[in-house]
């Protein structure tokens, strides 16, 4: 195993060009290995002041890096295409927070690295905060930890017409043997409750070991979809009008029984107290060691525009079938 420098760590830390416009493809061809091993011990780089002018350079940047960028699959939240597999970061209203997560640690394969690139800076917030996951996993109650370490957490999604990402699109099929099919694969129980309406359950870990370090990692989205993570006004809503059955999200112990709120709210303590920020500039490009670092979004003014690619996928021994 790797090892990391724990007191080194800067989140994000900040590599900056020797000149305004430098080449950021030159820079990575140059010194690749030593960059990767700054995403383990920082979690996350910030590329600022090179010659990322457009989604192109910034789709040349990640190849240059990690090669091909992944297809987002199994999607929870909107977003669309670019350029290829370069996408644009969660759709959703300027005025919402998006709380703090790994992304896709519900899912069976997930991305190593993440690359985001500010097309389009803010007028004001906007910040893609950042916490190291390993620090959120010591801040934890050792009781609420080791109690999901024994049950495990478990996901449970509904899929209804004009609600949320419709089920074809986050599996890519009309077919409903072919969703069965794709998550009997990964891990993934399915209920059909009609025509157009699935139910979906996964069960997962709530942490892991790094498979490059070895180091203890809360990974999971066990408090991002919890429905106790909404505003309160948003989850009374969500209750009164799909009740706690049939909410499109929402999280619980492994084996069914319902997380404390209190429970949930210690979690999220946790994650904010590793909360760290910067203000984009126009032309950055921030790489996220996912297994290492969570990211949210601040609510933001003006035109905002972050492109995302996600890379080198890390495929778990929940998924039964090669990709």
């Amino acid at each position: 195993m790797l090892e990391t420098d724990a007191t080194q760590e800067t989140l994000a830390h900040f590599v900056t060009s020797a000149r305004q416009g430098d080449s950021l493809v030159e820079l990575i061809d140059r010194d690749r290995d030593s960059l990767r091993k700054q995403l383990l011990t920082h979690g996350a780089l910030v590329f600022r002041g090179f010659d990322t002018v457009d989604v192109a350079a910034f789709e040349a940047a990640v190849r240059a890096m990690s090669g091909e960028p992944m297809v987002y699959n199994e999607r929870s939240s909107p977003r669309h295409a670019i350029k290829g597999n370069v996408y644009t970061s969660t759709d959703y209203p300027a005025d919402e927070e998006i709380f703090l997560h790994n992304e896709s640690s519900y899912q069976a394969a997930w991305p190593r690295l993440l690359y985001f690139y500010c097309e389009r800076e803010p007028t004001s917030l906007g910040a893609t905060p950042l916490a190291d996951v390993r620090k959120v996993y010591q801040s934890i109650d050792p009781s609420v930890r080791e109690e999901f370490q024994r049950r495990g957490w478990m996901l449970t999604r509904n899929y209804k017409p004009a609600v949320g990402v419709p089920w074809p699109e986050v599996y890519g099929t009309q077919n409903q043997s072919e969703v069965d099919r794709y998550c009997a694969d990964r891990g993934i129980e399915t209920e059909w409750l009609g025509p157009d309406q699935l139910r979906t359950r996964a069960v997962r870990r709530p942490s892991y070991a790094h498979p490059d370090t070895g180091e203890d990692v809360w990974f999971n989205h066990i408090t991002f979809f919890h429905i106790s993570t909404h505003d309160e006004e948003v989850r009374e809503g969500l209750l009164a009008m799909f009740g706690e059955d049939g909410l499109p999200l929402n999280t619980y112990y492994g084996d069914g029984a319902p997380i404390p709120d209190d429970v949930v709210a210690h979690l999220r303590e946790c994650y904010r107290a590793q909360w760290c920020r910067f203000d984009w500039q126009q032309g950055d490009v921030l790489v996220v060691e996912n297994m290492l670092t969570a990211h949210a979004r601040e609510p933001y003014t003006g035109p905002r525009r972050i492109a995302v690619a996600m890379c080198e996928a890390h495929v778990s021994d929940y998924l039964k079938v090669s990709v």
